[in-house]
């Protein structure tokens, strides 16, 4: 399956969280990736048609899958082509079967998965020495290469700001000190809430 879309980034995931989104458009929107996953397994189709004008912003989204604790798949798109709502089911979609880290999700293991989504801000470019952990993510390009780390992951390791450019260098494929010779370097941030990690 392939989706009319720019090239999926395949990241890691993990918690963070933020709050434009309210408990009703997570739930639907929660509800909408298992629905993608689901109608693609079944052969039916679903309509996407953004509920309300908030959720027809564009917006980039991650979509990360859990089964039984472990990741199954994790698929996004880094900048806003199409609107959130239409982002999140292209993604959920992506991330059960095209990831290829894993075999794609069986009409079984469907119906057990977790879901966790992460809404991205656009990026913009920032300095180096504003980056902020545990509030930023990272998109570093440099000569054809593109690397993205979500805003939760240096908080999961305990990076610094430092060790948090160095790794989104390597997952680009570039040196480590390249964001110091002339990597782009651009910031989001992440709204990031699902089943693994219940809204407040």
């Amino acid at each position: 399956m392939s989706l009319p879309r720019p090239s999926p980034v395949a990241v890691e995931s993990g918690e963070f969280s933020r709050s434009e989104f309210s408990k009703d458009e997570r739930t639907l929107l929660l509800r909408l990736a298992h629905e993608s996953i689901l109608s693609a397994l079944e052969g039916r189709e679903i309509p996407l048609d953004p509920p309300t004008d908030h959720l027809a912003e564009p917006r980039g989204a991650f979509t990360s899958l859990y089964l039984g604790g472990e990741l199954r798949g994790c698929v996004g798109y880094v900048l806003p082509v199409s609107p959130v709502y239409r982002a999140v089911a292209d993604t959920a979609r992506a991330a059960a079967f095209e990831d290829t880290r894993f075999y794609p999700v069986t009409l079984p293991e469907a119906r057990d998965l977790e879901i966790e989504l992460s809404i991205l801000s656009p990026p913009q470019p920032i300095s180096a020495e504003a980056v902020e952990i545990g509030r930023h993510g990272l998109l570093i390009s440099r000569a054809g290469h593109r690397g993205l780390l979500l805003p939760q992951v240096p908080a999961e390791h305990h990076w610094d700001r430092t060790t948090f450019l160095e790794q989104t260098c390597r997952k680009a494929g570039l040196p480590l000190d390249a964001w110091q010779k002339g990597a782009t370097i651009e910031a989001f941030t992440a709204e990031v809430f699902g089943e693994k990690h219940p809204p407040d």
